[in-house]
């Protein structure tokens, strides 16, 4: 009795245990970030020297990124009627094309020279258009992207100009206008805001303080461009970086899942 007990035990059918596949992880695709490369600024010759310039950084970026941020001023001017965008860079609105295509993901962070953008971006080529900084969760990283104006403390007459050239009613006033009107305005607007902003002193003061406070507060990375002056940063637990421009430094960020740095295209 006592074998047949023991043979009926071997005899069970044993449970099958298939070994679990070890997990791959994937790795992190890079998320870029440049900004103020103010096209259309300059000679057509610089200009369209400084626009290939860019379409090469966007299809060597391409071929990795993840996620692509324009931290404003792309343009030096950007104005849409509802029929009717501006003349000419077709081959930087082409590659931005191409890497929607791809699968890249873009978000424009609307600068100062680019208040009057709708619809055509994220109808055109599903691009987000966000008219306000934003703040993001990247890799478990979280992120202020700024453009970086209106942060001086005495700077309230740019304030009340940006609440006014954003006015709803302002705007739909200044669409009643004929585009080549629009445009000579805006070119005019634009290097009157150049000349007034290039006079004052940003890094060290209040662009830099404001990054800071907000790391302080628990941000981990802020971003932000404007100035045309790139500066990176370590304070305290975060990095504050900025962007440079691409009119003479030619310079954008990399965050890589772990830390960002900041980078100098060269072809």
């Amino acid at each position: 009795m006592a074998e047949s007990l023991i043979y009926g035990r071997f005899l069970r059918p044993c449970k099958v245990v298939t070994p679990s596949k070890p997990q791959i992880r994937r790795p992190r695709r890079p998320i870029v970030f440049f900004s103020d490369a103010h096209l259309g600024l300059g000679s057509r010759e610089e200009d369209r020297a400084k626009e290939d310039r860019v379409v090469r950084f966007l299809q060597r970026i391409g071929r990795r990124a993840e996620h692509v941020f324009i931290v404003g001023d792309l343009f030096d001017y950007w104005f849409e009627y509802r029929s009717v965008v501006p003349k000419g860079h077709v081959r930087v609105l082409g590659a931005l094309a191409a890497l929607r295509d791809k699968g890249v993901g873009i978000t424009y962070v609307v600068g100062n020279h680019d208040f009057w953008m709708r619809d055509y971006f994220e109808q055109e080529f599903g691009i987000e258009v966000c008219p306000d900084p934003i703040e993001r969760d990247l890799y478990g990283k979280h992120f202020l992207i700024h453009h970086g104006d209106g942060l001086l403390r005495n700077d309230t007459g740019y304030r009340i100009l940006k609440a006014v050239l954003r006015n709803k009613v302002n705007v739909f006033l200044f669409s009643l206008l004929h585009p080549d009107l629009t445009g000579w305005l805006a070119r005019w607007s634009s290097k009157t805001s150049r000349q007034h902003t290039g006079k004052k002193v940003y890094e060290g003061n209040d662009m830099v303080e404001f990054a800071r406070q907000r790391i302080r507060n628990g941000v981990d990375v802020v971003v932000m461009g404007h100035n045309h002056q790139s500066h990176f940063e370590r304070y305290e637990h975060g990095t504050y970086v900025n962007l440079g421009d691409w009119i003479d430094e030619c310079t954008y960020a990399v965050f890589d899942g772990q830390r960002i740095s900041l980078r100098r295209f060269r072809d």
